[in-house]
Formats: C-alpha cells, sequence, structure tokens
C-alpha cells in the first residue's frame, strides 16, 4: 500500500532556532509535533492502517510553535472538540478506561465526570441562587437558572413562537417540528424525544408511582404530576381565562378551557361524528365504541370506563351522599342529580 506521505515546512523565527510544522498531504492539517501527527493520522486516516508515521525525520531540534485552537470531528458521531479533548472522547466508542457508577448505570471516560454524577445520589448541591431558593450540582446550571430571574430566552425557534433558556431545551423542541421520536417503548407502541419521557413512561408498565400525597391517598409518577395535585388542596389556580372567571391549575387545562370559547374541537372520532377539545376526552369517548371497561368495583360485578365513575359508583357500597338540598332533606350521590331535584322546587320543567 502506498505510504502516506508527510510534508515538513520550516518556519524561520528570530535567532538561531528554527521551528518546525508537519502537514499531512492526506488532509493539509498543519500540527506541532510528530507525535500529534502520529495519532491524527491513526484516528483520522483510518483506512490507510499502513501509513507510514515514521517516515517523518528531522535533523535539528525541534523547537515547539504555540498551538492554535484547532477543532477535531469524530468519525464515529457529530462530536467536534479541541485535540486536547477528542482522545477521551474516543475512548467512549472503544471502551476504554470507563468510570462507573456503583449506585446505577452511568458509565463515563472522565473521573471528574464520575463525582459530578455522584452528587445526584448525595443529594450535594453547592450552588445555590441568590434570588431564590434554587441549589443545583453544577456552575452551568446555575448560570441557566439565573436567567429565568432576567427573562433571557437566547434561544428562539424560526417554525413557532418558542423561546427557551438553554440549548438542550431548544433542540428538544425542534423534534416537535421534525416529528423525531428516538425513544421508543419495547412493551406498547409509545414512542418520545427524551431518554427521560420514556423511564418516566415506563413506570407506567412496572405501576411504580414512588411519589404520594401527605393529604389524601393520591400516588403518582412523577414529581410535577404530585406538584401538580397539590394546588387541589390549596385552591391555588393560578391561570385564569381572559374571558370569563374560569380558574385553572395547569396552563395547558386553560388552553383546554379557551377552546370553549374559540369553538375549536380538533379531536375527533373515527367511528362516529363525535368532536371534543381535548386528546384525554376522546380517548374515553372511543372506550364507548370499543366496550373497554378498565375500571372495575371489588365489591359487586360493575365496571366502568374512567376513575371517577368507579368512585362515584363506590359511594353506593359505603352510602356516602355529600350533595344535599338546602330545602328539602333529600341527599345525591352525583351533584349533577342534586342539580336536576333542585329544578323539582322551581318552574323549570327540565322534561317536557
Amino acid at each position: 500500500m502506498k505510504q502516506k506521505s508527510v510534508n515538513i515546512l520550516k518556519k524561520k523565527t528570530s535567532g538561531t532556532s528554527t521551528k518546525y510544522i508537519f502537514e499531512s498531504d492526506g488532509c493539509s492539517k498543519k500540527l506541532s509535533t510528530k507525535d500529534i501527527l502520529a495519532k491524527h493520522i491513526s484516528y483520522s486516516h483510518k483506512s490507510q492502517k499502513n501509513s507510514d508515521t515514521t517516515a517523518v525525520r528531522t535533523q535539528v531540534e525541534q523547537t515547539p510553535v504555540p498551538q492554535q485552537t484547532e477543532i477535531f470531528n469524530c468519525d464515529i458521531c457529530e462530536f467536534k472538540t479541541s485535540q486536547k479533548h477528542i482522545l477521551a472522547h474516543l475512548k467512549a466508542h472503544v471502551a476504554k478506561q470507563m468510570y462507573c457508577c456503583n449506585n446505577c448505570e452511568y458509565k463515563c471516560i472522565r473521573k471528574s465526570q464520575l463525582r459530578k454524577h455522584m452528587k445526584i445520589h448525595t443529594g450535594e448541591k453547592p450552588f445555590s441562587c441568590n434570588v431564590c431558593e434554587y441549589r443545583c450540582i453544577t456552575k452551568s446550571r446555575l448560570q441557566d437558572h439565573m436567567k429565568i430571574h432576567t427573562g433571557e430566552k437566547p434561544f428562539s425557534c424560526n417554525i413557532c413562537e418558542y423561546r427557551c433558556i438553554t440549548k438542550r431545551n431548544f433542540q428538544r423542541h425542534m423534534k416537535i417540528h421534525t416529528g423525531e421520536k428516538p425513544f421508543s417503548c419495547n412493551i406498547c407502541e409509545y414512542r418520545c424525544i427524551t431518554k427521560r419521557n420514556l423511564q418516566t413512561h415506563m413506570k407506567i408498565h412496572t405501576g411504580e408511582k414512588p411519589f404520594s400525597c401527605n393529604i389524601c391517598e393520591y400516588r403518582c409518577i412523577t414529581k410535577s404530576y404530585l406538584q401538580t395535585h397539590m394546588k387541589i388542596h390549596t385552591g391555588e389556580k393560578p391561570f385564569s381565562c381572559n374571558i370569563c372567571e374560569c380558574r385553572c391549575i395547569t396552563k395547558s387545562h386553560l388552553q383546554i378551557h379557551m377552546k370553549i370559547h374559540t369553538g375549536e374541537k380538533p379531536f375527533s372520532c373515527n367511528f362516529c361524528e363525535y368532536r371534543c377539545i381535548a386528546k384525554s376526552s376522546l380517548k374515553t369517548h372511543v372506550k364507548r365504541h370499543t366496550g373497554e371497561k378498565p375500571f372495575s368495583c371489588n365489591i359487586c360485578e360493575y365496571r366502568c370506563i374512567t376513575k371517577s365513575d368507579l368512585q362515584k359508583h363506590m359511594k353506593i357500597h359505603t352510602g356516602e351522599k355529600p350533595f344535599s338540598c338546602n330545602i328539602c332533606e333529600y341527599r345525591f350521590i352525583r351533584k349533577y342529580d342534586m342539580q336536576r331535584h333542585l329544578k323539582t322546587h322551581t318552574d323549570a320543567k327540565p322534561f317536557s
């Protein structure tokens, strides 16, 4: 095989010393020493395994030249970095010198990365915000957090109005427009954008609900679900409609509510002409066509479509009637039944 030739370029300097720069004919990269050149040829020109890097010869003592910052591309993935870090990155592909966490499956190529990761298990958060109570593991996360207080959102989508604080969030958002969902469940057809979303989804199959309410028996998969649930007990409804007096716990609930005013019903049934505002409402409706009744009573043979229907049914067995008429002594299991009863005390004739 033809050997790769290497050019030795002289660079005269002041005084009597002479500096050499080594240039590879394969890609015309200029490197300061023959050792760096050998590593460059080894990783960047793998196809020519018999390249003779020993052909580099010099007859005068070398004096190193100041190195310039040069970007190296990984031949295996899209990673780009300086020459200082490219060798460490390549170790990740060849599985050399991997540092492993004793508590989880995390692996990394640098000991400093492992030390940073271990703070997740120890709960150590040395960096704190001077505006709020936020604490975090790394300085870079704190810098990102501070943008919440300053309102800075340097990354903006050129398709929609989305703006965000970090590049990672922006890259994740763009997958919404491209439809890319690289992570898939091995049990059902669920696909998602991030690994974290997949990990959360898998808890549905395992039945794991690590977060619990300290007021009621509610348990859930994520901390954010629990935080939303707690607003039921506190009565907090921070999102309000600018058309009517409706207030909501979450922004998504408000967005669904606003469709009542616009008349928008984007979700339609494939079996009938039913249309609705929310995807969850459509899923519940479709079960009426399929006959699916996933919720069952543990006392009788009653089965139903929704959890709320089962909770109403259980009051039959407990005798609980929380809704009472303020005119007579009638009490009801459902609020709807009480409202219908109240019309009997008025001139309203709902069934005419």
